[in-house]
């Protein structure tokens, strides 16, 4: 049976640049495309998207920051107290979906969490990037974040995954499904006015990887909470099941957030020094420094799931120890041969099961803090870490990574950077709901260990 595009002609909605949407702007645009439903979009501390929807008769007061929700329903984030909340929209985040048709057309805007005195709600994960963002305007820098998310397309129903197509790195199949899944997925974020630089098939059967454009941190945070949804939403309409997590299949590659990032002031890019050795800047040295630094420190926020640590092994291109290599793509911090303008540093460690905004800004504090202290990162490991023995690993000063998420909270704890990038409320509420996640799964009998001892 052929398999149809879903979106051959996409509804194409032409929006203005987001910098120059207000509320106003907002309105007239909701009430010119007739869209139905408003969606009002934030999430809880574990990334999870949390919205109401409201219909026109509301979009004047929701884009006023009218609408209040009961805080205390949101897991893991705000204490019982603390009920009243307003979600304030941000008129730059407006994105009108593509599918559903003019009789069902949705809109979605990003929002804040206000507390009932107006002021900011400090748990609101989005507030805590904006520090981090602030933290950095205040020297006058911006960073540029890219991001290549993976994730993997299954069959519906089972226990067990079974991959819903069988191809492997930059495959094509014509009569494949998830070749036209991604393409259904790539004209939906088109539409969307998402930056897409490509999307393509990964290493493992049913896995895909959609690369994003760099874009100012907020905004790439919101893309990557975006693309989640377009990427479930699609799949569905497909009769398939979108997964984002890190390690499902035994045996298979996992599914990496590959996050890229530079520092800019005025325009110019503070990592690239064409007259340095490599073309790379001391700012980019120091600023990997941070990242390797605090990476045992945050990995519990880039892999925040008892089955991240299933990807974190030898043998499948992620990574497994702290260095950085100018090329070695199992290394924690690659930088790409792209030089000048567009010279960054990759981070390989977070996964897409990961809150972008805590990521991205656990992230973001560890690299200004390399950058504050000057942190030297040593010279690039150029070596295969995996040929290497943990005599000769310790000889070069290179640690391992985590090896579990109990021990990632336990270096949580220890460090002072990424638990002030956090905050207070964040890291003590993140902390309690891991905690427990790790001890349940502590408890647990597994089938792997009645399989081998029963």
């Amino acid at each position: 049976m052929a398999i149809e595009p879903l979106f051959d002609s996409v509804n194409e909605i032409s929006l203005p640049e987001p910098d120059r949407l207000d509320g106003g702007s907002v309105l007239a645009l909701l009430r010119e495309y007739g869209v139905r439903l408003l969606r009002l979009e934030t999430c809880d501390i574990l990334g999870a998207p949390k919205a109401v929807e409201v219909p026109p008769a509301l979009f004047e007061a929701a884009l006023a920051g009218g609408i209040l929700f009961d805080g205390s329903s949101i897991d893991g984030q705000i204490r019982g107290e603390e009920t009243d909340m307003y979600l304030r929209p941000e008129p730059s985040t407006l994105r009108v979906f593509p599918w559903g048709g003019e009789r069902a057309r949705v809109a979605r805007l990003m929002c804040d969490v206000h507390k009932a005195d107006g002021m900011r709600f400090e748990g609101d994960p989005r507030h805590v990037l904006r520090r981090a963002v602030d933290a950095l305007a205040a020297r006058g820098w911006e960073a540029r974040i890219g991001a290549q998310i993976e994730f993997f397309l299954f069959e519906p129903g089972g226990s067990a995954p079974v991959a819903a197509d069988g191809g492997g790195y930059f495959g094509v199949s014509p009569l494949d499904r998830g070749e036209v899944v991604s393409r259904d997925v790539l004209a939906a974020l088109l539409a969307l006015g998402v930056g897409v630089s490509e999307i393509h098939h990964e290493m493992a059967a049913g896995q895909h990887e959609i690369t994003l454009l760099p874009d100012a941190a907020l905004r790439a945070a919101d893309t990557l909470q975006l693309v989640g949804h377009v990427v479930r939403t699609v799949a569905l309409r497909h009769g398939l099941r979108a997964s984002f997590m890190p390690k499902p299949v035994f045996g298979r590659n996992g599914s990496g957030l590959h996050v890229s990032q530079s520092l800019l002031e005025e325009g110019r890019n503070l990592f690239a020094d064409p007259d340095a050795r490599e073309g790379l800047s001391e700012t980019l040295r120091y600023y990997v420094g941070g990242l390797l630094a605090h990476a045992r420190g945050f990995c519990a926020i880039t892999n925040p799931l008892v089955n991240s640590y299933k990807r974190l092994v030898p043998g499948f291109e992620a990574p497994v120890n702290v260095s950085w290599a100018l090329h070695n793509r199992a290394s924690l911090v690659r930088v790409p041969a792209t030089r000048g303008p567009e010279t960054a540093c990759e981070l390989r460690l977070p996964d897409p099961a990961a809150n972008p905004y805590l990521a991205l800004a656990v992230q973001l504090a560890a690299g200004l803090d390399g950058i504050a202290r000057e942190t030297d990162p040593g010279d690039p490991t150029n070596k295969d870490l995996a040929a290497m023995t943990a005599r000769e690993r310790r000889r070069l000063r290179i640690p391992d990574l985590p090896r579990d998420l109990g021990e990632a909270l336990d270096e949580m704890e220890r460090d002072r950077v990424v638990r002030a990038a956090l905050g207070e409320h964040v890291y003590s509420a993140f902390m309690a709901s891991k905690r427990a996640e790790w001890e349940e799964y502590r408890a647990q009998v597994h089938p792997w260990e009645r399989e081998r001892y029963l």
